[in-house]
């Protein structure tokens, strides 16, 4: 018995020896996310000066310093029908608006043609008021849009790193405009994205104003200065929100595609074109 009981404080002094703190090992990192949670809304307002626009008041070629064109005909993930090019004869400035036109002609290896414009390196922007004043092209097959893409991609290709879509309308529905958000778990490519409507029964015969504010709470569209939209920022992390991270702007008039050609494209109403009479961005005014 003896014996057995100094085995024990023997074996017992061993096995603390063995775990002193210089012998301990230190956890593995944690990985997890932290997630703050939903932000306040503080109320956010904007400078009434513009940070950056466009006028459109230069005939000719849209200015240089401020627009980029992207180029090319390979279906934009959507399988549209378009080849953009930075042609005047598909974005041009007359009488103090630009004109982008689709027209159906043969370009590259396309039956169509038109111009995206984007802002990306020239006009980047981390929150802010979106003013666009437009006239929308009608016709089944067209699938205008003025919209919004992350410069960086921070969290990865489309949709992970988000879209915001200030104004998007197809032909073959012509009174509604929408405004939508894209995101990881919100999407078009699983049907769950998230926006909204409005019936705009004259937007091919007269100027209206698309709008989003975007603030770190909330992305909202408005319509002739009504609020139709609101996404607000549910603090889980990127997958919902990634819209803290710098976007840029885009303008387009694409041709069929998944939703523009949904109901096929009457090639008979080309040409066919969105007007834009002016672009203003207003830079948020932090609390």
């Amino acid at each position: 018995m003896y014996t057995l009981i100094i085995g024990k404080i023997i074996m017992a002094g061993m096995l603390m020896s063995c775990s002193g703190k210089e012998d301990l090992k230190p956890l593995p990192p944690d990985n997890t996310q932290v997630v703050a949670g939903p932000p306040t809304d503080k109320g956010w307002a904007f400078e009434t000066t513009p940070v950056w626009a466009d006028e459109f008041t230069t005939s000719g070629a849209p200015d240089g310093t401020k627009w980029g064109y992207d180029l090319g005909g390979t279906g934009w993930g959507n399988n549209e029908l378009q080849n953009y090019t930075n042609s005047s004869s598909n974005a041009s400035i007359s009488n103090g608006v630009l004109t982008i036109t689709a027209r159906k002609e043969t370009s590259g290896t396309n039956a169509y043609s038109s111009a995206r414009l984007v802002t990306k390196g020239k006009g980047d922007f981390l929150y802010g008021r979106f003013e666009i004043k437009a006239k929308l092209p009608s016709g089944r097959g067209t699938w205008p849009a003025i919209w919004m893409l992350p410069t960086d991609f921070a969290y990865g290709q489309w949709p992970k790193s988000g879209e915001i879509d200030i104004m998007e309308h197809v032909g073959y529905d012509p009174t509604n405009v929408h405004i939508t958000v894209h995101t990881e778990a919100y999407n078009g490519a699983i049907g769950t994205q998230k926006g909204d409507a409005k019936k705009i029964v004259d937007a091919f015969d007269a100027f209206h104003i698309y709008r989003v504010d975007w603030t770190p709470y909330a992305v909202r569209g408005y319509i002739d200065d009504q609020k139709i939209f609101e996404f607000v920022n549910d603090g889980k992390g990127y997958a919902t929100w990634p819209f803290d991270k710098k976007f840029h702007l885009l303008l387009n008039v694409a041709v069929g595609g998944n939703w523009g050609g949904a109901q096929g494209v009457d090639e008979s109403v080309f040409p066919k074109a969105m007007e834009v009479d002016y672009v203003r961005v207003y830079k948020m005014i932090d609390k």
